[in-house]
């Protein structure tokens, strides 16, 4: 998943940091999600996941495809 954050929220160009801000989370969660590096983070929550589906303009379930 992270790195289809990362390609939509380049796609957009903005950086996490903005990505972030508009989507109401931290930097530092986003980029967790992004570094997709098999840490364990939290998951992120449903609000958010449609929050970034809709500022992407794509369907959430985009956000789960290999």
């Amino acid at each position: 998943m992270g790195l289809r954050i990362a390609y939509y929220r380049r796609k957009l160009g903005l950086t996490q940091d903005e990505l972030a801000d508009q989507l109401g989370c931290s930097w530092s969660f986003l980029s967790q999600l992004e570094a997709n590096n098999g840490k364990r983070i939290h998951a992120p929550s449903l609000l958010l996941l449609f929050r970034m589906a809709k500022l992407f303009d794509i369907p959430v379930t985009k956000l789960f495809e290999d």
